[in-house]
């Protein structure tokens, strides 16, 4: 008991780890220097992410509390890989912030919190996973302290995130309940249709829903992305999004499998607004955080397609899509973060020009740009053709058209920016940035990743084959 309670938890286990070397720097010395605490987080983060990869096996602990396998491993280094981009990506803006320690210790808190969640075999783990990786967002979105919209964006999340998680407790207290059982394996024979767990089952999506800012339920969205600093908006559209998502898949197609027809019926019809809502708001954004904002809400409209899939092909494409959306969206707030930090400057019509002050940062943000959009043969193409595919599987060719129609539209918004970018003159361009190491490595990670992973097939394939239908 005593290994697998160590080898199951390795990965939970290193984070911890680090966060104590972390306390321990704050509580021990004020000598360290910004540079080196930046350097030493960057190769702990390194190391968490080596380690993720060996080592690990499946297993269950606690009667289920805490569950994993190859795809937990895999879904939590996806994460470990975006948490450190982003901390690459934090160098210009940290490098000169009093609380660099403070920052880290929110942010790690954070990801083990997403790291519990994401194993959670019980309802109610799950739900202390959550809040685990909640609470410390709120404070990470108020982490520029001298800015007013800074403080609004952190209220409006907390606000936002207390009603989601409310719902989500009320519904997991209805589905106990009804069921006598909180354990995910085990929810689905217990679930006879009736009107309290139906009732219980669109609280537990609506929950969801806020989490993933799907349509009705993301007016706290761009508010908060604008308002929070670059490097924690980044974190919050990829690493905090994606993990929901991850357990999202676990719980439709594990716990609530019995009412697949039910939940595919609700999924298209949130898909449908999501991506409607998202790509015309995004057309009307001035403030290129609230413009990926909305893009943001458009991807997870497309996810859902992939999640109506109800099959092995479903889970693997929502999957493969995250990994896909890390590269792209983080290698897009790459360069957002690198011209805020050094200019404060965050809204569209600053960039113009920009291509000819910063050639290769406009040519990463393109890229970025094109992989979002799904144009070929970036790895965004792949990622969407996949959930598309997933989609099909289940004859959801209404949806498919819907979802194309969409992607034309994205289209017209994306290459907007490209225009605005390569295209447009500017009296006063944003004059040439010179780019640390740190975030250089993080352009070029991204980079990488959207012209090779949708290439390199076995990429899928690996993700395939871990992706046993529930």
């Amino acid at each position: 008991m005593g290994i697998d309670f160590l080898i199951l938890m390795k990965q939970e286990w290193m984070v911890i780890a680090i966060l104590l070397i972390l306390l321990f720097i704050k509580v021990s010395s004020d000598d360290w220097q910004n540079e080196n605490i930046l350097k030493l987080v960057n190769i702990l983060l390194l190391i968490n992410l080596i380690t993720g990869f060996f080592g690990y096996r499946d297993g269950i602990l606690f009667n289920e509390m805490f569950k994993t396998n190859h795809l937990i491993v895999t879904e939590k280094n996806i994460l470990s890989l975006g948490t450190f981009i982003v901390s690459l990506q934090s160098y210009a803006w940290l490098r000169n912030n009093k609380l660099v320690l403070e920052f880290y210790l929110l942010l790690l808190s954070t990801l083990l919190g997403m790291f519990y969640m994401i194993s959670a075999g019980n309802l109610l783990m799950f739900y202390l996973g959550l809040e685990l990786s909640s609470i410390p967002l709120a404070a990470l979105a108020n982490f520029d302290l001298e800015k007013r919209k800074s403080g609004e964006a952190a209220f409006k999340f907390i606000i936002s995130s207390a009603f989601a998680s409310g719902l989500l407790l009320f519904g997991i207290s209805l589905v106990y309940g009804t069921t006598g059982t909180l354990t995910l394996s085990a929810l689905s024979d217990h679930l006879d249709g009736s009107s309290l767990q139906i009732f219980a089952f669109i609280l537990l999506i609506s929950g969801f829903g806020f989490k993933i800012s799907t349509v009705p339920f993301h007016l706290w969205t761009a508010d908060v992305y604008e308002g929070s600093p670059v490097t924690v908006t980044s974190y919050f559209s990829v690493i905090s999004k994606g993990s929901v998502l991850f357990v999202f898949v676990t719980v439709l197609y594990t716990a609530f499998k019995s009412y697949a027809i039910t939940w595919n019926h609700i999924l298209f019809i949130l898909s449908v607004l999501t991506m409607v809502i998202g790509n015309l708001f995004a057309i009307r954004q001035n403030n290129i955080k609230r413009f990926l904002a909305f893009s943001s809400i458009s991807q997870v409209g497309f996810i859902l397609i992939g999640m109506s899939g109800q099959s092995q092909a479903g889970t693997a494409s929502v999957v493969y899509f995250i990994l896909i959306y890390t590269f792209s969206n983080l290698g897009a707030f790459g360069v957002i973060s690198l011209v805020s930090a050094y200019t404060g400057r965050e809204n569209l019509e600053d960039y113009k020009g920009f291509y000819k002050t910063n050639p290769r940062l406009s040519w990463v943000l393109a890229i970025s740009l094109f992989s979002l959009a799904g144009i070929p043969p970036t790895a965004g193409f792949f990622g969407k053709f996949f959930l598309l595919m997933a989609g099909a599987g289940q004859g959801n060719y209404l949806l498919i058209t819907i979802a194309a129609l969409n992607m034309v539209v994205s289209l017209y918004y994306y290459l907007k920016i490209i225009k605005v970018i390569f295209m447009d003159s500017n009296e006063n361009p944003i004059k040439r940035l010179l780019t640390p190491s740190s975030p250089k490595l993080a352009l070029i990670i991204c980079t990488t990743g959207i012209i090779l992973t949708g290439f390199v097939g076995y990429i899928y394939e690996y993700i395939f084959s871990m992706s046993t239908i529930f």
